[in-house]
């Protein structure tokens, strides 16, 4: 009788989760993404001036949530887990994470961590292909120069060139086409700390309206932020008066839009970015002005895809960057064969030509892709890579 009793418990216990699992949908995707790439800079006196190496391109667990709540109503949430197939610590749920709700007649809202803002550049090279070639190399950072003889500026990144933490963001119902996203961040690039800390408090909003049809969509993105805080680390911009420590309020405005038609893709997108300092002795001295444009092309047959942009950056118009060649253009493209619905294959040819007085680089090689060793660009400095890149998709 006792071992019955105990059957009987065991299998309740194991019953109950699985029941309350089957009232939610739970799904899992990804993707694992990478390849063997080589890196070289020209206009340069760095020795040696190119390298070979394995990279990831954002290899990503994903894992969804659904649950039906009745009327129309639905409870989501997601884990974007980032995991890089060359590095054994590189694990992090760093992608966009949220918890929320979605309704067909109310829109949908959730907190977490998103893209927002820089992601809006109608290119598709980096689907499948290296994320080094992304045109958000130039759409996305500002400040990025130097005069001779003074230290480069690398650039700051627009919204962060990645995931807005701290976001309470909203969609609207689709109406006939037209969407509205409104997102509100308390503080941008780090965890809220703001009680007792003796400085001012951030934020971050970005509003989103876009217009799409069948063949075609058009948008625009509007991005203000200011961190929290009074300083951050030293940067030496021209005129400066040597290395102070800024904080840069952003303001970022990006319009956008593609045409598809018959396998072929063309968009457009023109950006300008303001940052502004934050600090009792220059408040409001702008540090950096410039536009942006970049025109997409993608062509789509059967199994073969072909992707290319040409981006332009121009002079700064900050009062700092006067009389300097801070302009930059950008040319990338790519080749993608699809072995499968799921696995493909893409060649990748992306280079950078900056101005004399300009920093801009590759995309990611500011980042956990970076140069390697610390190596940043120098002014005039020209990032070039070629690689070939993997992914399956699952």
């Amino acid at each position: 009788m006792n071992k019955r009793l105990l059957a009987v418990a065991v299998a309740g216990a194991l019953a109950a989760p699985a029941a309350a699992f089957a009232q939610s949908s739970v799904t899992i995707s990804g993707q694992f993404k990478g390849g063997f790439e080589n890196l070289k800079l020209s206009t340069t006196t760095k020795t040696p001036a190119s390298q070979n190496g394995v990279v990831d391109d954002s290899s990503a667990i994903r894992v969804n949530v659904t649950e039906d709540l009745g009327g129309g109503l639905e409870a989501i949430g997601q884990w974007d887990i980032r995991l890089s197939i060359d590095n054994q610590t590189a694990i992090a749920a760093s992608g966009n994470n949220h918890v929320g709700l979605r309704s067909k007649d109310w829109g949908r809202i959730f907190f977490g961590r998103q893209d927002l803002h820089y992601v809006n550049n109608e290119s598709d090279l980096t689907a499948k292909a290296s994320l080094r070639g992304a045109s958000a190399a130039l759409l996305s950072f500002a400040g990025a120069y130097g005069a001779s003889g003074t230290a480069i500026n690398a650039g700051t990144a627009i919204a962060g060139a990645t995931r807005t933490t701290n976001v309470v963001h909203y969609t609207t119902p689709n109406w006939g086409g037209f969407t509205l996203i409104a997102a509100y961040s308390a503080n941008s690039n780090a965890n809220e700390a703001d009680i007792n800390s003796t400085v001012r408090k951030g934020s971050a909003v970005n509003l989103n309206p876009n217009m799409k049809g069948k063949d075609w969509q058009f948008g625009y993105s509007y991005w203000r932020a200011k961190p929290d805080g009074t300083g951050n680390a030293s940067i030496t911009y021209p005129g400066s008066g040597g290395a102070q420590s800024f904080v840069h309020n952003q303001r970022g405005d990006r319009l956008y839009g593609s045409y598809v038609w018959d396998g072929l893709k063309i968009g457009m997108a023109w950006d300008k970015s303001t940052l502004k300092s934050y600090a009792a002795s220059n408040s409001g001295t702008t540090l950096s002005n410039r536009t942006a444009w970049s025109i997409p092309l993608s062509y789509t047959m059967g199994a073969h895809s072909v992707h290319a942009h040409f981006d332009k950056a121009r002079n700064d118009k900050a009062a700092g960057a006067a009389g300097l060649d801070t302009k930059a253009s950008m040319l990338a493209l790519a080749y993608a064969y699809d072995l499968s619905k799921r696995t493909s294959a893409a060649l990748t040819y992306a280079r950078i030509n900056n101005g004399a007085n300009a920093g801009y680089n590759l995309f990611t090689s500011n980042g956990t892709l970076g140069l390697g060793g610390g190596v940043t660009l120098a002014a005039g400095e020209d990032p070039r890579m070629f690689g070939l890149t993997l992914r399956h998709s699952y």
